[in-house]
C-alpha cells in the first residue's frame, strides 16, 4: 500500500520564524499575503535566500545564486505593489534552469563548454517573467546540455532529491525540480524534449507541465533538439501552474515556431467539476514490467478520478508507442548533433589551444568541452545523419513519429485525455543507472511520444510508494492546456499528496 510522508501544516513547517512565511506557500498564498502587505517582497525573498543557504549543501538544486538579481526584482515588486500594477507573480521567489539565457547572468547548460558564458540579452520566458515581476534567486542545476534523465550528467555535480537525498530528483530539469520541492523557490522553469520537466515533477511530488510545442516561445533556450524543445513550469499545486503558464505564453516573432494563436485564461479552467469527461487508460503504458506499487498508486489515482464523474475507458491502444523509445534517440542525437556543432571554441565558450593547427584545437575544445553523454549523443547523431545512413534511420524515424501522432489524434476522438504513470519506477538511487545508458533511457518511455507528437501533458503528484512520490500524467491533444488543468486541479481538490512536505 502506499505510504505517506507528513503532511506539510504549519505546525510542521518549524523553519520559519515568522509563520506568515513557510517555504511551502503556494504562489496563490504567498500572492494573497503580499497583496495584503501581511509580508513584504523583501521578507520573501529574503526567506527563500535563508532556505537555499540553509538546505542547498544537500540538495544541490543551484549552479548559481543570484542575490543582486533578486535585489533588484524585489525594488521592482514592491513599486508594483505601491503603484497598483501587481500580478500574482509579482514578488514571487522564482528559479530558471540554466538552459535559459539570463542577461548579465551566467548561463551554463551544465557544462564545462559554457562554463564562464554569460548572455547578453535574456530569453523571451525570462522577459515575460520579469514583466509579471517575479524574483529570480538563481539558475539550477541541470543534465549537460539537458541530456539526461537523472541530473547526474551536470559537468558540475549531482543533484538530491528532497524525499530522499540519496536518490535522484529526475532529470535533466532535477535542479528545477528539486529547488521547488525542497522550499528554495516558489516555482521555477524548466525545459522538456522527452520528458524533462514530467519525470523529474513526478520524481519530486510536483505539479509539472509540457505545453503544446510552440505554445512557449523558445528564444533564449540553449537548443538540445529544436522540434522537440519546450519550455514549461514546475510548481506545488496545479493552480500555480496555470498561473506561470499565462505569464510565459503568447506569440513571439523571434521564434519561428511560436503559435500565433489568442491565450487562453488558464486560471478560469481551475474547475472542479469533471463529470462526463473521457480519460482513456492506453494499455502500452501499464505494461507487465510496471513496479507494482506505482501502479497500484495509478490505479487508486484513477479511481478518484472515476469517483469525481470521470467517465474511465480501459483498452486503449497505441502501438507505436513501442516504438517511440528507438524513435526519439535517433531524431534527438541527430538534431543535437546539427545544434552543438557550433561550440567550435572559435565564437565562445570553452577553447582549447594544445594543438599544431586549428582543426586540433577544435577537436580539443569538444573532447574537453563536451562530458559523456553529450559526446555519446553527438555521436549516434551524426551516424545517423551520415551518407548512407540518413534513409535506413533518420527518414524512417520521421516516419514512425507521424504513426506516433496520428494514433494519439484518433485516441483522443474517443478521450478527451490519456492518464498513465510519468515514469515505470520510483527515484532510483543515485549511480544506480548512471553507467547503463539503455536502462537510463528507460526512465523517459513514459513521456517520450508527448514530445514526438508535440502535443501537452501535465504531470502531477498521485501519491507515494514507502514514502518515495509518484507521478501521474494527463496527456492532451495539440492546445488542450486548458482540459488538462482542469483535471489536474478537480484530482488537487479531492486529494493532499500535493501538499506533502520532504523530511528535510
Amino acid at each position: 500500500m502506499p505510504h505517506a510522508p507528513r503532511r506539510a501544516t504549519s505546525g510542521s513547517r518549524r523553519y520559519w520564524k515568522n509563520r506568515l512565511l513557510s517555504p511551502y506557500l503556494t504562489i496563490g498564498e504567498l500572492h494573497l499575503r503580499l497583496k495584503r502587505r501581511e509580508l513584504s517582497c523583501a521578507d520573501v525573498a529574503q526567506a527563500a535566500l535563508e532556505r537555499i543557504r540553509t538546505v542547498d549543501g544537500r540538495v544541490r538544486a543551484f549552479l548559481t545564486v543570484t542575490e543582486e538579481a533578486a535585489s533588484r526584482g524585489v525594488a521592482q515588486a514592491e513599486a508594483r505593489f505601491r503603484d497598483g500594477t501587481a500580478t500574482p507573480l509579482t514578488g514571487i521567489p522564482a528559479a530558471i534552469k540554466d538552459n535559459m539565457c539570463t542577461r548579465g547572468i551566467r548561463t551554463s547548460c551544465g557544462s564545462r563548454m559554457l562554463e564562464d558564458f554569460v548572455p547578453p540579452y535574456n530569453a523571451t520566458v525570462v522577459e515575460r517573467l520579469q514583466a509579471a515581476g517575479m524574483v529570480m534567486v538563481g539558475k539550477t542545476n541541470m543534465d549537460e546540455f539537458a541530456m539526461g534523465s537523472s541530473t547526474e550528467n551536470s559537468a558540475f555535480f549531482p543533484t538530491h532529491n528532497p524525499w530522499d537525498l540519496k536518490r535522484v530528483p529526475g532529470g535533466s530539469s532535477g535542479g528545477s525540480a528539486a529547488a521547488v520541492a525542497s522550499g528554495e523557490v516558489a516555482f521555477a522553469l524548466g525545459s522538456d524534449t522527452g520528458g524533462s520537466i514530467r519525470q523529474p515533477a513526478g520524481f519530486c511530488s510536483l505539479a509539472g507541465l509540457k505545453p503544446t510545442y510552440g505554445l512557449v516561445p523558445r528564444y533564449g533556450l540553449v537548443a538540445f533538439a529544436s522540434s522537440l524543445d519546450q519550455i514549461g513550469p514546475f510548481t506545488r499545486s496545479v493552480a500555480d501552474c496555470a498561473l506561470v503558464l499565462q505569464a510565459i505564453v503568447g506569440h513571439d516573432l523571434r521564434d519561428s515556431t511560436s503559435i500565433p494563436d489568442q491565450v487562453p485564461d488558464y486560471s478560469r479552467a481551475l474547475q472542479t467539476d469533471i463529470k462526463g469527461l473521457r480519460l482513456g487508460m492506453p494499455i502500452e503504458y501499464f505494461p507487465p514490467g510496471l513496479e507494482p506499487g506505482v501502479a497500484d498508486v495509478l490505479k487508486q489515482a484513477i479511481g478518484v478520478l472515476e469517483g469525481l464523474g470521470a467517465r474511465v475507458e480501459w483498452g486503449i491502444s497505441l502501438p507505436s508507442t513501442l516504438y517511440a523509445l528507438p524513435t526519439y534517440y535517433i531524431i534527438a542525437p541527430s538534431e543535437c548533433s546539427a545544434n552543438l556543432a557550433r561550440y567550435d571554441g572559435v565564437k565562445y565558450g570553452f577553447s582549447a589551444h594544445g594543438g599544431s593547427n586549428m582543426w586540433e584545437d577544435m577537436e580539443q575544445t569538444r573532447q574537453q568541452g563536451f562530458g559523456p553523454e553529450v559526446k555519446r549523443r553527438i555521436m549516434l547523431g551524426t551516424y545517423a545523419l551520415s551518407a548512407g545512413y540518413y534513409d535506413a534511420y533518420y527518414l524512417k524515424a520521421q516516419k514512425v513519429r507521424t504513426l506516433i501522432r496520428r494514433e494519439l489524434e484518433v485516441a483522443f476522438e474517443r478521450c478527451d485525455a490519456l492518464v498513465t504513470p510519468s515514469s515505470p519506477t520510483v527515484p532510483f538511487r543515485l549511480g544506480e543507472k548512471v553507467d547503463d545508458p539503455i536502462q537510463m533511457y528507460l526512465s523517459d518511455i513514459f513521456t517520450i511520444p508527448v514530445n514526438i507528437a508535440g502535443i501537452p501533458a501535465l504531470t502531477l503528484p498521485a501519491g507515494f510508494v514507502e514514502g518515495l512520490p509518484v507521478g501521474m500524467q494527463l496527456m492532451g491533444k495539440g492546445l488542450s492546456e486548458e482540459t488538462l488543468l482542469r483535471i489536474g486541479h478537480a484530482f488537487q481538490e479531492a486529494t493532499d499528496w500535493h501538499q506533502q512536505a520532504p523530511p528535510l
